[in-house]
């Protein structure tokens, strides 16, 4: 699960070919530009970044399906970038009051990492589908189990953590914190309505949410495995620690490009992206 890089995503030719579409459509020789996109970094992000990249994406729905999940979500983050530099300002939900937070410079400067912005966009890339999985273990001579869990489930991860061996975990540490942050970021509103009653705004009763978390529990949990997915020592060998150290110290900046995203970009269309189920 735990990608081994953690600068900007490779482009596929199908991305080449759409960034040079979409941003300079009026060179004629693109095999050549496409050469230059893929070999110098600050060229790559200048396309990535550029108005018309993210405008093509905007309008046309359906250039999710032509390019990366990665590429696509990245170039939302760049977006998003220049958006809040714009706003000055983010918006904060306490029932049904609205505050206005001065948090941009911050979150600014947090997405202004490339090691960041690149961990996000591939983050969400991998929320777009969700794997199964299943272990037996045996837990006595005779006494095997079988455990099964899908990715988006974070109790049965945590659970999961206990039976397998401390070199594996790292990949366990950092989805369950993903699950966290994209859960606060991209759909908040589930927390809130899978812990309180929707109008009256009083807490469900144990019976109905069992396994319910509040936006304190998330961000607890969240914080927490980063913490210990930086602590690990195959994250060093991946060049990933720093990042998991980023966003633990960072964990509710790290969510409000997120919120933007959802709110300003994504809109109802996070559910097709994402799956309703997902959550």
């Amino acid at each position: 699960m735990v990608p081994t890089h953690r600068s900007s995503s490779p482009l596929t030719d199908a991305d080449l070919d759409f960034l040079v579409t979409a941003a300079a459509p009026e060179v004629g020789d693109k095999v050549a530009l496409k050469r230059l996109i893929k070999e110098d970094q600050d060229l790559r992000n200048a396309f990535v970044a550029d108005e018309r990249t993210s405008s093509r994406v905007m309008t046309d729905k359906e250039e999710f399906l032509k390019i990366s999940p990665a590429l696509y979500f990245e170039i939302l983050l760049r977006k998003a970038r220049k958006d809040l530099e714009d706003a000055g300002h983010t918006i904060e939900r306490e029932g049904t009051k609205k505050i206005a937070v001065f948090d941009t410079q911050e979150i600014v400067g947090l997405i202004s990492k490339d090691f960041v912005l690149s961990y996000l966009s591939n983050m969400l890339a991998s929320f777009t589908k969700v794997e199964s999985y299943s272990i037996t273990f045996r837990s006595g001579k005779r006494i095997w189990h079988k455990l099964r869990f899908n990715d988006m489930d974070i109790d049965s991860l945590i659970r999961f953590c206990e039976y397998v061996e401390e070199g594996q975990r790292l990949d366990f540490f950092k989805r369950i914190a993903d699950i966290c942050l994209f859960t606060l970021g991209v759909f908040p509103e589930h927390v809130e309505f899978s812990y309180r009653y929707p109008h009256t705004g009083q807490l469900r009763r144990p019976m109905f949410a069992r396994q319910a978390r509040n936006v304190e529990n998330y961000v607890e949990e969240g914080k927490k495995f980063y913490k210990l997915a930086a602590e690990h020592p195959a994250a060093k060998g991946i060049e990933l620690s720093e990042v998991f150290e980023t966003i633990h110290g960072n964990f509710l900046a790290a969510r409000k490009p997120l919120n933007f995203i959802a709110e300003h970009y994504l809109h109802h269309e996070k559910h097709f992206l994402f799956g309703s189920g997902n959550v």
